[in-house]
């Protein structure tokens, strides 16, 4: 009786990955949205095998700074995932978020799966003809190629750090303005 209840009660936690700027404001988003489970900082999409972040500061490794989301799919959708990415960020801004100016800072979609690349595509489109934003969106869709923990002190950033002048200057009305919409 107890082993058919608890299948009945598991939760399917996939995994999804976004690049949007700076990865301690995507962080902050993503860990109050309900259904995630865990976020973590990261580096994909570039060329060098397990990178710094000094390294990808540069510009040279090719590297996107992103955050690794794990989610409860039967809590929150991959779709609805994506339309807090549309609104967390300004996706029409090349290399660029706010003052962070680089690759490494890019809007992109990297999927685990070839359902998840139909639905970013989808989803993007549908975005981009909305008209919400002005100018089109130019995030970039991938597949999830390696990915690279942060490091420890990226991890939880805002969580760790909310009286930080970055964190009270971007992250926090960020926070709030998402929370209004």
């Amino acid at each position: 009786m107890g082993g058919s209840l608890e299948n009945t009660n598991k939760s399917s936690i996939e995994q999804a990955t976004f690049g949007a700027g700076c990865f301690w404001c995507v962080e902050a988003v993503f860990e109050q949205t309900e259904g995630v489970r865990a976020v973590e900082a990261g580096y994909t999409g570039g060329s060098t095998k397990n990178p710094s972040y000094e390294q990808v500061c540069s510009g040279k490794t090719g590297h996107a700074e992103v955050i690794r989301i794990d989610y409860d799919a039967g809590v929150i959708s991959f779709d609805s995932l994506l339309k807090i990415f549309w609104r967390g960020h300004d996706p029409t801004t090349l290399n660029r978020q706010g003052a962070d100016v680089g690759t490494q800072y890019r809007s992109a979609i990297f999927y685990h799966s070839e359902l998840q690349k139909k639905i970013a595509e989808e989803s993007k489109s549908t975005m981009d003809s909305s008209q919400y934003y002005p100018n089109p969106i130019v995030t970039e869709i991938s597949p999830l190629g390696d990915y690279y923990a942060a490091e420890n002190y990226h991890q939880d950033y805002y969580k760790n750090n909310p009286n930080a002048p970055y964190c009270q200057l971007v992250i926090k009305p960020k926070l709030e303005k998402l929370k209004n919409k």
